[in-house]
C-alpha cells in the first residue's frame, strides 16, 4: 500500500480524535463543568495523540522495511547463489529488486530470478499489510486514549504548545545540521584537496587548467589549479551586473514609491516582478543569441575586438535579471519608513528630492545594504547566464570584452559526467565551493556590522 495513502488514514483519523476530544469537553462545559483550557486545543491534543506516533512509527518503518526485506531475501536464496562473491550477490539482489519494479536487469532472466522476484514480492505485500496493521493499530488506540482520558481538569493547552514548541524545534536543528554537513563536507573533500594541491598554489596561482591526464607521461598530467582566474572573472560579471541592477533597481524603487501615480505604480511594480520569475537558462539563451551578437556587432563598428562570448554580455543580462531583486526588496524597505519621517521632513520645508536623500535613503539604508548583498549572492551563485554567455575560459584579465569564467561554472564542469571522487580534478569543486563560501560569509557579515550600526542611528 502507498504510503501516501496511509498518512491519509492517520490524519483522518486525527481528524475524527479532533472532533470526539473537542466534542467531549464541549460537553462537559454544557453539564456545567470547568474546561481549563480552549476546547480547540483539547481536540489538537486528540489529534496529536493519534498523528505524532503513528507518523513516526512509519518513518522508522519506510527506512528500515528495504534493509530487513533484502535480509530476509539474502538469506532465502539457493545455496548456488549465496556461494557466489558478496559483490555478485548483491548485483543479483538488486537485479530482483529492479525486475520485480519492472525496471531492468544486467542478467537475463532465469528460473532463480524468477523465484527470488516471487519471494521478494511476496515478502513486500507482507510488509506493506503489516505496516498497515500496525499504523491502524496506533491511530485507533490513541482516538481511544484521547477519549478515555481527556477531562476537562487536563492542561491540553499546556501540553500542545510544549509539542508544537518541540516540534518547532526539531525544524529548526534540522535547518542547522544540515547547514553542518554541508560546510563540512566541503571542509573535508576541500582538505583532500590541499592534500594533493597546496593552499597558496590554489589561492595565488595565476593558472587554472584542472585537467588530468590518464597517464603520467602525457602533457599536463599534473594539472594547473590557480584559482585566481576563476574568481578574477566571478568579479568581474559580478560587478558589471551590479552596475546595471543597483542603480536600475533603487531608482525605480524610488520612483515607484515616490513620484508615480497610483495607477502607474499598480501595473509597473508587478510587470519589474515578472522578470524575477523568468527561468535562468532563458536569460542565458537570450544572452547567447541576441545581446552577445549585438555586442560585437557594436564593437566593431568602432574597431573594438570583442569575443563571442564577453563577461559584458554575461553581466548585462545577469544585471537585468536582478533588477526586480533590488527593486522589490528596496520598495519593500522605503514603504517601512514611518510615515511621521516624511511628514516631518515635508513640514519643516524640505522638498521632495532633500527629503527622499536627507533622511528617507539613511533610515533604509540597513534594508537597501541587506537588498544589495541579495543581489550580489544571486549574481555569485548564477551558473547558466555565464555558461551560455561568458564562456569557460579562465582568463585573467579586467577586459569586460574578453571571454571570462565564474566559480559556479566550473564547479558545475568539474562535477558533470562520470568522473571520480578521488582525482584533483573533481576536488577541485569543492576547494571552489569552500572558496566561495568563506567570502561570501565574510561579506555577510561586514554587511551586518554596517547594518548594525546604522540601525542604531535612526531607530
Amino acid at each position: 500500500m502507498s504510503a501516501w495513502l496511509i498518512i491519509l488514514i492517520v490524519l483522518a483519523f486525527s481528524a475524527y480524535a479532533y472532533r470526539i476530544g473537542r466534542n467531549r469537553v464541549l460537553a462537559a462545559a454544557r453539564a456545567g463543568y470547568r474546561l481549563n483550557s480552549l476546547p480547540r486545543y483539547y481536540g489538537g491534543y486528540a489529534a496529536l495523540i493519534c498523528v505524532i506516533p503513528a507518523l513516526i512509527v512509519l518513518a522508522l518503518w519506510l527506512s528500515l522495511e528495504p534493509a530487513i526485506v533484502e535480509i530476509v531475501l539474502t538469506r532465502a536464496l539457493p545455496p548456488e547463489i549465496l556461494a557466489m562473491p558478496p559483490a555478485r550477490i548483491e548485483l543479483f539482489v538488486n537485479d530482483v529488486r529492479n525486475l520485480a519494479a519492472g525496471g531492468l536487469s544486467s542478467t537475463a532472466p532465469d528460473a532463480a530470478i524468477d523465484a527470488a522476484i516471487a519471494h521478494y514480492r511476496s515478502l513486500k505485500t507482507t510488509a506493506d499489510a503489516a505496516m498497515l496493521v500496525v499504523i491502524l493499530g496506533i491511530v485507533i488506540a490513541g482516538t481511544i486514549y484521547a477519549r478515555n482520558n481527556i477531562t476537562p481538569a487536563l492542561r491540553a493547552r499546556d501540553r500542545v504548545e510544549h509539542v508544537i514548541r518541540v516540534l518547532l524545534i526539531a525544524c529548526s536543528t534540522v535547518a542547522i545540521l544540515t547547514t553542518i554537513g554541508i560546510v563540512l563536507s566541503l571542509v573535508f573533500e576541500a582538505f583532500r584537496f590541499f592534500q594533493r594541491v597546496p593552499v597558496t598554489d590554489f589561492l595565488f596561482g595565476l593558472s587554472w587548467s584542472p585537467q588530468m591526464a590518464i597517464r603520467a607521461d602525457q602533457v599536463g598530467s599534473s594539472g594547473a589549479f590557480g584559482a585566481v582566474p576563476v574568481f578574477a572573472g566571478t568579479l568581474l560579471i559580478t560587478l558589471i551586473a551590479m552596475l546595471v541592477a543597483v542603480p536600475v533597481g533603487l531608482m525605480s524603487a524610488i520612483y515607484l514609491v515616490t513620484y508615480a501615480p497610483k495607477a502607474l505604480r499598480n501595473v509597473a511594480k508587478p510587470a519589474i516582478e515578472v522578470l524575477a520569475g523568468i527561468p535562468t537558462v532563458v536569460y542565458g539563451l537570450f544572452a547567447a543569441l541576441v545581446v552577445a551578437p549585438a555586442m560585437r556587432g557594436f564593437g566593431e563598428s568602432f574597431g573594438l575586438d570583442v569575443a563571442s562570448e564577453s563577461a559584458l554580455a554575461a553581466g548585462l543580462v545577469m544585471g537585468v535579471m536582478i533588477i526586480p531583486f533590488m527593486s522589490s526588496l528596496s520598495d519593500d524597505v522605503i514603504n517601512a519608513v514611518p510615515r511621521a519621517m516624511w511628514d516631518g521632513a515635508f513640514a519643516m520645508g524640505a522638498t521632495m528630492s532633500e527629503t527622499i536623500k536627507q533622511v528617507i535613503l539613511p533610515a533604509a539604508l540597513p534594508g537597501i545594504v541587506g537588498a544589495f548583498l541579495l543581489a550580489i549572492s544571486r549574481a555569485i551563485g548564477e551558473t547558466m547566464i555565464v555558461v551560455m554567455a561568458a564562456g569557460l575560459a579562465a582568463n585573467l584579465t579586467a577586459n569586460p570584452l574578453e571571454a571570462v569564467t565564474a566559480v559556479t561554472v566550473q564547479i558545475v564542469t568539474l562535477l558533470v559526467g562520470d568522473q571520480e571522487f578521488d582525482s584533483p580534478k573533481t576536488l577541485a569543486a569543492f576547494a571552489l565551493g569552500l572558496t566561495l563560501f568563506t567570502v561570501t560569509l565574510m561579506l555577510n557579515v561586514i554587511a551586518l556590522r554596517v547594518v548594525r550600526k546604522y540601525r542604531e542611528k535612526y531607530d
